[in-house]
């Protein structure tokens, strides 16, 4: 069984990525082509914003967008432990300080009830995470960011492009939205890539300088940035795929379904993870908790069945970030997630039997 299922997606839409292929081809413009428009065009529409940025990966979106709004030495960075370093890498690497709070039980996602003790005046953003395909409360976190001072949010939106927030797409409420289309994303390319949005003009037109070495005009270079762009090939990729992303959205919506179903009926010790009021969830993987973590993942694998820990070490205790001087106990929700987590098979082409599956082997 396949932990994430590309190629039956790819049978699916080989032929339109085929011919998208062939056109970047024939044309030679393998950067910022024309099929870098195009998209960045359908990924606006899709979202509901202005600009849309497409860039090199998720993390140089995040990146830009620090950079973007002037982030750097002396600054801190509110964000949450319980996710991939890139979230906290990025606010490291402009020179910034990032500063955790802990993530809710139920949605693990930052908690806005611990965001406001947070908050210092060395503030100069707040970087919440839509972890497993469910956005976090923007609504909470961008009303607290509002009552000081208008701190400008950042939604990291890696792996819940295409979710819901009390109605609004991700990446479409806050001041920034960034997502990552790496190939095991619910929308990914065949490589790394990743996009920016914004309703802010001034600030797109900076992230797009940043994107190019932060250059104005030809040889004209007022800022510093990076190299920062999406490959013309991954742009004509995500198009076809973007076309039946609110399909396969759905089909991954019914296997989540289906997997919490089968879950109750085959064992009562597990926790299954629950989508907040107001959300919808892309279900980028089905992720369970259990103080048997460790035994049920020897069990699945001894069936054939793969199943992954992630952020089994959460930020707080990874050797790079030692000197915040974190230590075991700080974040109880998150080192408890962390502790008993473990992602399932998850993609639309699951079949009823591949859940069947699955689950019978916690009855062991």
């Amino acid at each position: 069984m396949e932990f994430i299922d590309l190629k039956a997606q790819q049978a699916l839409i080989k032929g339109e990525i085929d011919e998208r292929i062939a056109t970047v081809l024939e044309h030679g413009r393998y950067v910022l082509g024309p099929e870098v428009d195009e998209v960045e065009q359908q990924l606006a529409n899709y979202v509901g914003v202005e600009h849309c940025l497409t860039v090199a990966s998720g993390t140089d979106a995040l990146l830009i967008a620090l950079m973007a709004l002037g982030i750097g030495p002396g600054d801190e960075v509110i964000t949450i432990p319980y996710t991939w370093i890139s979230t906290a890498e990025v606010i490291a690497l402009v020179g910034a300080t990032p500063v955790f709070v802990d993530i809710d039980e139920e949605t693990w996602n930052m908690d806005p009830a611990l965001l406001e003790a947070a908050i210092t005046d060395k503030t100069k953003a707040i970087m919440p995470v839509g972890i497993y395909g469910q956005s976090a409360d923007l609504k909470a976190i961008s009303s607290i960011a509002e009552k000081h001072g208008g701190l400008p949010v950042i939604e990291d939106a890696a792996q819940c492009f295409g979710a819901t927030h009390h109605g609004h797409k991700a990446c479409s409420t806050t001041l920034i939205g960034c997502t990552s289309f790496f190939p095991s994303k619910p929308l990914g390319c065949y490589g790394d890539g990743g996009a920016v949005f914004t309703n802010d003009s001034e600030l797109a037109e900076t992230m797009h300088q940043i994107r190019v070495h932060g250059q104005a005009s030809k040889h004209f270079h007022p800022i510093l940035g990076i190299n920062g762009r999406m490959d013309t090939i991954q742009a004509a990729i995500l198009m076809p795929k973007l076309a039946i992303f609110d399909q396969e959205i759905e089909k991954r919506q019914q296997v989540a379904a289906r997997y919490s179903e089968a879950i109750h009926a085959h064992a009562d010790q597990i926790v299954t993870p629950t989508v907040a009021e107001g959300n919808t969830s892309v279900w980028a993987q089905y992720t369970i908790l259990s103080e048997s973590r460790d035994l049920l993942n020897q069990t699945l694998a001894e069936a054939g069945i793969p199943s992954v820990s992630y952020y089994a070490t959460p930020l707080h205790l990874q050797p790079v970030f030692e000197k915040l001087g974190h230590v075991r106990g700080d974040f109880p929700v998150t080192e408890r997630v962390a502790d008993q987590c473990l992602s399932l098979p998850m993609n639309p082409y699951l079949s009823e039997g591949d859940i069947d599956t699955v689950c019978k082997a916690f009855s062991k």
